[in-house]
């Protein structure tokens, strides 16, 4: 039976993913579409072995014939990333005068007419979650690792890279989700631009000391200490510092 063009089933936009490297064929970019190698009108289901992901770009270009077919077949037998064993660099949009951060229920806010940067989340000495503003923009650099240390995600100076090696990794309008198996999320970033980030999930890491964020709390395993809703850097200052 012919299934709704409209509508593809969640398992199957998963293992369209997994096969192209959780990014458009061609390019790597993690902001991408479902597409059909072949016209939807031909093809008539969704055979995940048929089609693959574009970025808005690649997509359009074949729609409008400018993207040959038998270039898309070849980069979907060798996807990008699949190649490079990253995503291509994502930039994320920062600007403006004040920021705040969100790591589970806990609060960073930050008045730039006072510092330039922010060191929101510290380990150790290591900034390990860090805005700058310069020239009008904000720059946002952090590393999330999973528990055995693996770097999962990787932003530097909005420059957002992530692994491959997940098991799944999903970029849905804001929200980007990286997980370990069904229903199990390793990492889960909201980006709200122009100057808010909300971190759900997430494991920040420094010389061998781990903070563990889950949705309503941080967790620092060392000292077995559970933080919800507490507020930091009201209008200078310095963010969460933990050693």
């Amino acid at each position: 039976m012919a299934q709704d063009g409209r509508y593809i089933p969640e398992p199957i936009k998963r293992q369209i993913r997994q096969r192209c490297g959780f990014g458009c064929v061609i390019c790597g970019l993690p902001l991408y579409e479902y597409e059909h190698m072949r016209e939807w009108s031909i093809a008539k289901e969704h055979d995940p072995d048929e089609m693959t992901i574009l970025c808005p770009t690649h997509h359009a270009e074949k729609t409008r014939g400018l993207l040959p077919v038998e270039d898309v077949l070849a980069a979907n037998r060798r996807p990008r990333n699949l190649r490079f064993g990253l995503s291509e660099a994502f930039p994320l949009r920062y600007s403006g005068d004040s920021c705040l951060v969100n790591l589970g229920s806990n609060r960073i806010v930050h008045d730039f007419s006072r510092d330039a940067i922010v060191p929101a989340l510290t380990i150790r000495g290591c900034p390990v979650i860090r805005i700058k503003r310069e020239d009008g923009r904000l720059l946002l650099s952090l590393r999330i690792f999973d528990r055995q240390g693996r770097l999962l995600l990787d932003i530097n100076e909005n420059e957002l890279l992530f692994s491959i090696d997940s098991w799944d990794v999903e970029l849905v309008g804001k929200r980007l989700t990286i997980r370990k198996g069904l229903r199990v999320i390793l990492a889960q970033v909201d980006f709200y631009a122009p100057s808010a980030i909300v971190i759900n999930r997430g494991n920040f890491s420094y010389d061998g000391f781990e903070v563990q964020v889950a949705p309503d709390h941080i967790f620092l395993e060392k000292y077995n200490i559970r933080m919800e809703k507490t507020s930091a850097l009201m209008n200078g200052g310095g963010g969460f510092y933990f050693d």
